[in-house]
């Protein structure tokens, strides 16, 4: 049963346990949207019909499937730190408890946001996931382990995993798995902050160990913005290889309203160097605006073998960003979405 939480209401009644459940970082509120958020299509619509999946305030999803259960993770609110709902379709969900209900002591409570989680061998999960450091007190990565994929995950070490300061921070990891690389290397991927203070974002990757809770190499910088549509930003990158491509998917400009938009970039190895579409995959515009400011995607693949493009968008009015699905196809290397 999908969940319909009145979590707008909730928010208000319980800002402190809410957060406030922003991408992007510095000090920005979020700007006044000119699109009204969307409502949901009609059931009988065979594509968009299902959508919001998870019909509450669930940004920034991540979705791993184990033995055939799907778990999708989401930024902080209702009074969980890192949410997590289960699903054995991708389109219908039930929510459970908070994944890392304890903090780690080194963050302060109230933006935990975008959290990632991998198996990196059979039953052993790690969590990577944004919160705001006390020193440097900026959005940073940390890390955190569990023994199932419902958590309770428990942090790691004692400080944060990616902090740099010179860079504003860094925020939005994610993680990939190179197939050409007989030795499997881990990557994680993350977002530096830099519009927090004036600086350039680059989405950026390294290797990691194999038990995924420490870097095992240098940063190589991808992307960053440089094109109109892109804004100030580019964040929350989503790395996949298809047919000998990688493809890097990302989120840029304004999450607070109808300018944050999908983007992508191609290579032809892991490390780049990538070429961007000049055109956005998924905006606004798209769909006759059913999807508010589309990003914080993941591609994951459904039950029936195929691609499925997961991602938040705004609902009630702006009010709040609920989960979506829609089918993923792919065209000589490049991604297509809800193809007609």
């Amino acid at each position: 049963m999908r969940a319909r939480l009145a979590v707008a209401v909730v928010c208000l009644l319980l800002l402190a346990g809410c957060g406030d459940g922003r991408e992007g970082g510095g000090a920005e509120e979020p700007a006044a949207a000119a699109t009204e958020g969307a409502s949901p299509a009609p059931e009988d619509d065979p594509v968009h019909g299902v959508n919001p999946v998870v019909d509450d305030d669930f940004p920034d999803p991540d979705v791993l499937e184990v033995d055939g259960t799907s778990y999708a993770y989401a930024t902080n609110g209702n009074l969980r730190n890192v949410r997590v709902a289960s699903s054995t379709d991708l389109v219908e969900w039930t929510e459970l408890d908070d994944a890392m209900p304890q903090l780690p002591s080194f963050v302060i409570p109230g933006k935990t946001w975008a959290p990632e989680v991998s198996e990196v061998q059979p039953g052993r999960f790690v969590l990577y996931y944004t919160a705001t450091n006390y020193r440097p007190t900026l959005q940073c990565i940390g890390v955190a382990v569990a023994d199932s994929p419902e958590g309770p995950f428990e942090p790691v070490g004692e400080g944060m995993l990616v902090c740099p300061e010179d860079e504003g921070g860094a925020i939005d990891a994610s993680t990939f798995v190179d197939p050409a690389d007989p030795a499997g290397t881990r990557y994680l991927l993350w977002k530096n902050d830099g519009n927090c203070c004036g600086l350039d974002t680059w989405l950026q990757i390294a290797p990691l160990t194999p038990d995924g809770t420490a870097l095992a190499g240098p940063a190589t910088k991808l992307v960053r913005q440089d094109l109109p549509w892109e804004g100030h930003l580019v964040e929350a990158p989503t790395l996949v290889e298809r047919d000998g491509t990688y493809v890097l998917l990302y989120s840029a400009n304004d999450y607070g309203g109808p300018a944050y938009t999908i983007g992508y970039a191609t290579a032809s190895s892991v490390l780049g160097p990538y070429t961007k579409n000049p055109e956005p995959l998924f905006a606004t515009e798209m769909f006759d605006g059913r999807y508010v400011g589309p990003g914080g995607q993941d591609v994951v693949v459904g039950p029936d073998g195929e691609d499925r493009l997961v991602f938040h968008s705004w609902y009630g009015e702006n009010t709040y960003r609920a989960m979506n699905v829609l089918p993923l196809t792919w065209q000589d290397g490049h991604p297509v979405v809800a193809p007609d």
